[in-house]
């Protein structure tokens, strides 16, 4: 019997433990799967869903309140849930709601970037080199490259908004997802440009508005389609700059002269719209006549003028005024200004039209030179100093002429030009006039006689009287005629040939010396008085008069005159010996 019953056990048992295993089969619990489970209680911490397992699945409410599924969830509700452990140690099963929406996102990531299909996610925070996207619980990685089609400097507008973004790369070995917006935009903007494209042909005159300017032209908006303005189709004159013909925003018609089929890339032209108003040029306009135009832009080196629709010149800023060279062109001309222009070159090679404004207005230059002649001695105003002469306005009027430091007075000093300041009223002489430049020089000095004039006819070893103006420690200052504003100085070694008489106090203020020129410049207005050298030539002089041998010999002027001296008194006594013995 205990046989029996024991062998009966035995298959019960094992019959059992077949069925169980034939309901989980059924039930299909299997770690590291999602699973179907149905809420069976909502507690305050924790979510209780039933497996159909030995035990109920335990998940935090906080894995329910991430993506706000909480409000809508209650008691039967059908969830996906991942099966981590069908039993852990203390013999419960572990799932997780969170993770199994993560596997479900990263499924669907996967099938969106074989398919390249949209997805829709949300930016949410900011990290090193781009931003943080949340795609159903699925972290994924935007690029700063990747946000838009252009850079952008605030992107504080895009956060916590939904987006749509395309799957660019997809590593599942690391679990990492990259996304782009920008891809999004250039897909939606291509769509966009096929519409424009199919609307306009070659040929067709469109307005735009300008989005950028580079050195080498523009980019115009076409309704949402870029076009290129390259700066050679501004127009037929020569342009340097696209920026002095246009400006951001400015809307401008142009005619489509290229569409690229491949590239989808749309060049357009303004000149194109009108004929080449360069073809027969010379005919209609000549070089050295005047012509009406309108002031169209000034810029920093000048104004351009249109002079016909299509044709515009430059009045150069050299151009603008007789007196003026570098003045301001907004202070001469204002666009749309009507004016009179002078042509003074046609390039026809270079498409290029050079037009002077001042031509066409007096020339001051000529009117003062007609009333004030070189060699004139007019009134002049001190406007500014400058560190090589004085720059005056001449008889009140915008001309401006130059007094060189060195035509201020004889002496030639730099010093000079600390005697004058601003404004200062000052007589001077127009002593050039260089008509090609328009620039006059003056003179102050040549208002009175030259000093130098004196010397003008002597050379080295003539002899002048000097006047003693002043003694100093090293020398004499003299000054030679009636010219005591020139002064030149004798050195005390030059004073005399004895060192024992090289003494300056022995001189007075007012004496006349005679000395002689040892060193005379004409060029540089130097010269050089010796009184020692007059005596040395004087005693050369008696010595070859009085004696031959006063040289060889050794003996000074005094021993040859003393032996002169002595036989004159020897005839003297001789003569009174005779007339007394008579």
């Amino acid at each position: 019997m205990e046989a029996k019953t024991e062998s009966v056990k035995n298959e019960s048992v094992k019959e059992f433990e077949n069925l169980l295993k034939e309901d989980f089969k059924k039930r299909d619990l299997k770690e590291g799967n999602i699973i179907k489970a149905t809420v069976s209680e909502i507690g305050k911490k924790h979510i209780f869903v039933d497996l159909k397992a030995k035990s109920e699945g335990i998940i935090p409410i906080e894995e329910f309140k991430i993506s706000k599924e909480l409000q809508n969830l209650k008691i039967g509700s059908k969830i996906e849930v991942y099966l981590e452990r069908i039993e852990s140690f203390k013999g419960e099963i572990i799932v997780s709601r969170e993770k199994a929406r993560r596997m479900s996102s990263w499924k669907k990531m996967e099938k969106a970037f074989q398919s390249q299909q949209e997805v829709e996610g949300v930016i949410t925070n900011k990290i090193k080199g781009g931003m943080v996207v949340n795609i159903d619980s699925c972290l994924c990685f935007l690029p700063g490259s990747q946000i838009d089609t252009k850079p952008l400097r605030n992107v504080d507008d895009l956060m916590n908004v939904p987006l749509k973004f395309l799957c660019v790369k997809l590593d599942k070995a690391r679990g990492n997802i990259v996304v782009s917006r920008r891809a999004i935009l250039e897909k939606t903007k291509n769509e966009d440009l096929e519409k424009i494209l199919s609307k306009i042909k070659e040929g067709d005159i469109v307005e735009g508005q300008v989005k950028a300017i580079l050195d080498w032209g523009a980019f115009l908006d076409l309704n949402g389609a870029d076009a290129l303005l390259h700066v050679t189709d501004l127009s037929y004159s020569r342009v340097k700059k696209t920026s002095d013909l246009l400006s951001v925003g400015q809307k401008v018609k142009c005619k489509i002269i290229k569409i690229d089929p491949e590239t989808k890339r749309i060049s357009c032209g303004i000149k194109q719209m009108h004929a080449d108003p360069y073809k027969d040029l010379d005919k209609k306009y000549k070089v050295d006549k005047m012509y009406k135009g309108i002031v169209t832009k000034c810029v920093d080196y000048g104004a351009f003028v249109k002079l016909e629709e299509g044709l515009e010149g430059l009045v150069h800023q050299s151009e603008l005024s007789w007196t003026k060279k570098n003045i301001q062109t907004n202070k001469v001309l204002s666009p749309s200004q009507e004016i009179q222009v002078k042509i003074i070159e046609l390039d026809m090679e270079k498409k290029r039209i050079s037009l002077s404004y001042k031509q066409t207005l007096e020339n001051p230059w000529n009117s003062f030179l007609k009333k004030s002649p070189v060699g004139s001695v007019i009134e002049t105003k001190v406007e500014s100093i400058a560190d090589f002469g004085l720059f005056v306005s001449l008889e009140n009027s915008e001309l401006v002429g130059m007094i060189h430091y060195k035509d201020i007075s004889w002496n030639e000093s730099e010093r000079n030009l600390d005697k004058f300041k601003k404004n200062d009223v000052v007589k001077a002489k127009i002593l050039e006039f260089d008509k090609k430049k328009e620039k006059i020089r003056l003179g102050m000095k040549q208002l009175g006689k030259d000093p130098f004039a004196y010397f003008l006819n002597k050379n080295n070893g003539d002899v002048v009287t000097a006047t003693v103006k002043e003694v100093l420690k090293n020398g004499i200052k003299v000054f030679v005629g009636k010219e005591e504003s020139s002064l030149f100085t004798i050195k005390k070694s030059d004073l005399a040939k004895e060192i024992e008489n090289c003494r300056p106090e022995i001189f007075n203020k007012g004496n006349k010396v005679d000395c002689m020129i040892i060193g005379l410049d004409k060029e540089k207005r130097k010269v050089s008085l010796s009184i020692k050298e007059l005596e040395i030539q004087n005693e050369k002089i008696a010595i070859k008069k009085y004696g031959k041998g006063g040289t060889s010999s050794g003996q000074m002027l005094g021993d040859i005159l003393g032996k002169v001296l002595g036989s004159n008194k020897n005839k003297k006594t001789n003569k009174k010996k005779s007339k007394e013995e008579k």
